[in-house]
């Protein structure tokens, strides 16, 4: 592994799908991106290298994409996906599982975010130079004009009363508040390098920023948008949740080890790492707050971490090159995201117990489960789809076409 963290092959990977990067490039930094150019490489049987897609939201969102809380009718439930390849982002009607006409949103469309009343979708687009956020009026489903970020925007978390929408750019070590109401950016936040995921409170008075490139999290006070002082976790926190009583914040460290960071939040204390599996980046947390859920990448398990003692159970075995797990809004079913394996695998939380695997197309990347708990949606970059699974009978519907390179789906509440 080079000095910058960088593997070989990943750095020629990215050489040759990007070119040159305007900065020094870690695993964690390009994990979106190459996940992507991996999965062409494995349909063309060119030889796989070890990365793959993760960001982690907390339990009742989805992974690459996040829904306030709240249940919905089904007729009203709409999902949208982002495609990177097309610029667009397509809804689909979940009563119906019928996309409808896309929506022209920017270059390089990546995360979705959507705020806690159902009005408006937020898109980041990932480009370094003129990074964009584009507002969608879901009721129309209309792009309304583009909001000028920072350098590759790449998460948005939005405040419980949904006033504020954070948004992390990665290139510039910064964070961009955006008012909700007037769709308005407000002075940029100082960050750490390359922050890559945020998680807010459930009371809504603070944002914790996950900084890959200094190993810390950045407290923000939403009422002042002021920076706190770093928090020092593992090396490259790739993501963040935060437990339903707001009491402790987790960070899924993407080192070689694998670990995962408690943070007090009453304190902003950092307490020990618990050690995961290999590469561990993506993490989410039951809605009881009892279990957090650590996707281990490198090792293609999940660790269940028994939040009360912050200790470590046994891992669960899933699929090749997990990277994205969501969890069912009555807390019964996990479901991991095995892009290697092309399948989604079940995890029964009453006994932290793998079903059997779910086909999900050649390379599913992102999930996202319905309100009601009765749909998951699942993003397949390399076919253009997106899978729906019955959670009743973890069946693999038909999928839906969407655009070119799906691979952020978040869906209304």
């Amino acid at each position: 592994m080079d000095r910058d963290g960088t593997e070989p092959e990943l750095r020629d990977l990215l050489r040759a799908a990007f070119g040159e990067p305007p900065h020094q490039v870690t695993v964690a930094a390009v994990r979106r991106r190459v996940v992507r150019r991996r999965a062409m490489e494995a349909v063309a049987g060119a030889a796989a290298v070890a990365a793959v897609i993760s960001v982690a939201v907390p339990a009742l969102g989805g992974v690459f994409g996040s829904h306030g809380p709240g249940a919905g009718k089904a007729h009203r439930v709409i999902v949208y996906v982002s495609n990177d390849g097309s610029g667009t982002v397509t809804p689909i009607r979940a009563a119906t599982n019928t996309a409808l006409p896309p929506i022209e949103v920017g270059d390089d469309p990546d995360f979705i975010a959507i705020t806690p009343d159902g009005k408006t979708a937020y898109v980041a687009n990932y480009v370094y130079a003129s990074g964009t956020v584009t507002p969608i009026r879901i009721a129309t489903n209309t792009a309304l004009p583009p909001i000028k970020t920072g350098r590759t925007p790449d998460f948005i978390a939005i405040t419980p009363d949904g006033r504020t929408a954070y948004v992390a750019n990665f290139d510039s070590g910064t964070v961009t508040p955006i008012r909700t109401a007037t769709n308005t950016a407000l002075p940029p936040i100082k960050t750490g390098v390359h922050p890559i995921a945020i998680a807010i409170t459930p009371d809504g008075k603070t944002a914790y920023v996950a900084n890959n490139g200094s190993g810390t999290v950045t407290p923000i006070r939403i009422a002042t948008n002021t920076a706190l002082p770093p928090i020092k976790t593992s090396p490259h926190p790739d993501a963040i949740a935060i437990t339903p009583d707001g009491k402790t914040a987790y960070t899924a460290n993407d080192d070689r080890s694998g670990t995962v960071t408690p943070i007090r939040t009453a304190t902003n204390t950092a307490l020990p790492s618990i050690r995961t599996g290999k590469d561990t980046a993506a993490i989410a947390i039951t809605p009881d707050g009892r279990t957090a859920y650590a996707v281990n990448l490198g090792s293609g398990t999940v660790t269940p971490i028994r939040t009360a003692t912050n200790t470590a159970l046994p891992p669960i075995k899933t699929g090749h090159d997990t990277g994205a797990i969501a969890i069912t809004p009555d807390g019964r079913t996990a479901y991991a995201v095995n892009p290697g394996s092309g399948t989604v695998t079940p995890i029964r939380t009453a006994t932290n117990t793998a079903l059997p695997p779910i086909r999900a197309g050649r390379s599913p990347n992102a999930i996202a489960i319905t309100p009601d708990g009765r749909t998951a949606y699942v993003t397949d970059f390399v076919s253009g789809t997106v899978i729906p699974i019955r959670t009743a009978t973890n069946t693999a519907l038909p999928p839906i076409k969407v655009g070119h390179s799906p691979g952020a789906i978040a869906i209304t509440p």
